[in-house]
């Protein structure tokens, strides 16, 4: 722990005592190792070693929420694997597992061809016949949220059946979607908004149409390196697309979803180590010149309240 904290302290301190963050999202969980409860050199009960109460309470302690994620793009086989096995036991283990731990759980189901949903529907019923759904935001495990593309047109079938049947206000089952990052990060304001906005207007035009999504039920994320280089995002806020874009964000109307302007907030990817290829979020490329004085800016709430849910 004496380790992580070097690498890690800015997510708790941006310099002032204070967290740069509100929520921190481990990844990645491998989806047949959660089905199997596997035990190896690297989980413990399907979980990997890593994502261990230690390190939980050392977010927690200071007010910052803890996310599971599970999938990422490198685990979609297994994803498909586990779905098409026992989706309802996945579920069920999953719904055990952020229990344990007090944590939540992210859906990162990267099948844009031809996705599980009967699956994926299986799954999301177990996890919530253990843990309801729970508007107020006090049961960590309660949170339950799903990754789609940065816009609509990649994961279209998943964004398409989780905004109709699990992301509606009148009827809410996951608290979130979250745009993930594109191939690479956004050139400008204008492009990334361009993708974000997909996803409040739909995509009326496809067939079958994608539906509106509520900006209550959504949050958008930025790359915070880049390759070699610690990004602006990272590292000078002035110059970052978390500052450039932070009107969108804060003001973007609905457009036939849901009754409130202004999406979630921002999603980061990815701290610590994001890949073998890239540099990290570790000394001296910490993010609280980046992150830590948008959290400064925007007055981020530590802890997270209750999500809006109109």
């Amino acid at each position: 722990m004496t380790n992580f904290d070097t690498n890690n302290h800015w997510m708790i301190d941006r310099g002032n005592g204070q967290p740069s963050v509100n929520l921190v999202i481990l990844s990645f969980v491998q989806p047949v190792k959660l089905l199997n409860k596997t035990t190896d050199s690297e989980t413990l009960n399907g979980i990997p070693v890593g994502m261990n109460a230690a390190v939980v309470s050392y977010f927690t302690s200071h007010g910052v929420r803890v996310m599971l994620s599970m999938g990422g793009q490198t685990y979609t086989t297994f994803w498909d694997q586990a779905l098409s096995s026992n989706a309802t036991q996945l579920g069920l283990n999953a719904a055990a597992a952020a229990k344990s731990l007090g944590v939540g759980f992210e859906i990162d189901y990267e099948n844009s061809s031809s996705p599980n949903l009967t699956g994926l529907q299986a799954f999301v019923n177990a996890y919530r016949s253990q843990i309801p759904y729970d508007a107020t935001g006090s049961n960590p495990a309660a949170r339950l949220t799903i990754d789609l593309g940065a816009g609509d047109q990649y994961l279209t079938a998943i964004s398409r059946y989780a905004t109709t049947n699990w992301l509606s206000t009148s009827n809410p089952v996951l608290d979130y979607a979250n745009a993930m990052v594109p191939n690479k990060q956004p050139p400008s304001a204008s492009s990334a908004e361009g993708n974000w906005v997909q996803h409040i207007n739909g995509e009326p035009q496809y067939a079958p149409p994608v539906p509106p999504l509520a900006p209550a039920k959504f949050a958008v994320s930025l790359y915070i390196v880049t390759g070699k280089n610690p990004a602006p995002e990272c590292t000078t806020f002035s110059t970052s697309l978390e500052n450039s874009t932070g009107s969108w964000v804060q003001t973007i109307a609905q457009n036939g979803a849901g009754t409130t302007d202004g999406v979630l907030g921002y999603m980061f990817w990815a701290a610590e180590c994001q890949g073998t290829h890239s540099i990290c979020t570790t000394p001296p490329n910490t993010c609280q010149g980046g992150v830590g004085v948008g959290a400064t800016t925007y007055n981020i709430p530590i802890p997270m309240p209750a999500l809006r849910q109109q």
